[in-house]
């Protein structure tokens, strides 16, 4: 590849179109790595975002197979030259990695790297993550190393670019959560009023059965079965509040009770009657299941907030070996053939990549007064 600005501009607003299209954080930083990958033409590339203790809370990689990735292993709490990155925010472009005097080796099933380029990703003075490329494809003298400055220069380029994607992703993010959090206070002050209801209702009732215990028996046992009633009722009130407000636990609960689960909350929620049904599905690989879940939800966000649909209707059914998921609503629809052109409109975008990620498809139906529908189909593990 020539990194000439004829070919490396272009190649840059390429890379940076690509990584605009995403709104969740992993998704971002899997398309900064491939796209520094593909942009430098190297073998390998990584992308390392910090936790609170000198290591990494999330690191991605391309050019290795999940099966490389999985024989290598947790990475080390301390991880050398890179982790030294993130204390340091400046580039390294080495001609073989190995003889850095932080080098600290890897692991027997790592991919063996020589020539080397590292930026920071950074937003002002805080370091968002590291970006790290290894082995350029093209011929290099033996302890030469194949980035080149200007390889450098477009990579600093992408890294600006990345910082923008990560935090406006991370501000997305951080705008659901607000919202679910909202969703489910609702959700809380409506079952505690229920609840509340219940037991002011028992109280009046059981004290109407005392009042009556002596001078008319039979009266007093009518009001105490009212009470083992209310009783039975304020219980279940309790356990819908217990289920229903605690987070989505996909591994704990698998992918029908979760959706049953957040199909409930919203439903409570929202104006819109929103129901799920389920049948025959069987347990699929995790990342399908996370996959689907993450569809559902964007389906179910874009359906409640901006179709102003009625009526949403969540079903999961087994399709062959694997899972068809259908979202429907009856809200105002839209035109598909605009929404394709605008690219990113309603996160379409996102929804497509999830879905071909696992080695699905999605289909989107939708006429303008005519709801709206969100089909994906994921095939057997």
């Amino acid at each position: 590849m020539s990194n000439g600005p004829g070919a490396g501009i272009p190649a840059v607003s390429t890379a940076i179109l690509a990584m605009s299209r995403h709104l969740e954080v992993r998704d971002v930083l899997k398309t900064i790595v491939a796209s520094a990958r593909e942009l430098l033409d190297a073998e390998y590339a990584a992308l390392g975002v910090p936790d609170d203790h000198g290591g990494f809370a999330q690191f991605v990689v391309d050019g290795v197979s999940a099966e490389q990735w999985k024989a290598i292993g947790p990475l080390p709490r301390q991880h050398g030259i890179l982790a030294a990155m993130l204390h340091n925010a400046t580039p390294e472009r080495l001609a073989d990695v190995r003889e850095d005097p932080r080098f600290g080796g890897w692991p027997a099933a790592h991919p063996d790297m020589s020539d080397f380029l590292g930026l920071p990703v950074a937003d002002g003075d805080e370091i968002l993550g590291a970006l790290f490329l290894a082995n350029k494809r093209c011929p290099k003298p033996e302890r030469t190393c194949g980035f080149t400055e200007e390889d450098e220069h477009l990579l600093g380029i992408l890294a600006q670019h990345a910082a923008i994607a990560l935090t406006n992703a991370r501000l997305y993010e951080r705008s659901r959560e607000l919202t679910i959090a909202g969703e489910r206070a609702r959700l809380a002050h409506e079952l505690h009023d229920a609840v509340a209801q219940k037991l002011f209702s028992l109280r009046l009732t059981a004290q109407a059965a005392t009042a009556l215990v002596d001078r008319d028996p039979a009266r007093a046992k009518g009001e105490l079965h009212q009470v083992a009633a209310l009783a039975a009722e304020a219980a279940d009130e309790l356990r819908a509040a217990v289920v229903e407000l605690r987070p989505a636990a996909l591994d704990e609960d698998g992918l029908v009770a979760t959706l049953r689960s957040q199909a409930q909350v919203l439903d409570r929620a929202h104006t819109a009657r929103v129901t799920f049904a389920a049948n025959g599905v069987r347990a699929l690989p995790a990342a399908q299941e996370e996959a689907l879940l993450r569809v559902a939800q964007e389906a179910l966000h874009n359906a409640l907030r901006h179709s102003g649909a009625g009526q949403v209707e969540v079903t999961l059914t087994r399709h062959g070996h694997g899972a068809l998921l259908r979202v429907a609503d009856n809200g105002r629809g839209f035109d598909t053939g605009r929404v394709r052109r605008a690219g990113r409109h309603l996160g379409l975008v996102s929804m497509r990549d999830r879905a071909g990620g696992v080695g699905g498809k999605l289909r989107v139906e939708s006429e303008p007064g005519r709801g709206t529908a969100v089909e994906m189909e994921v095939p057997g593990g």
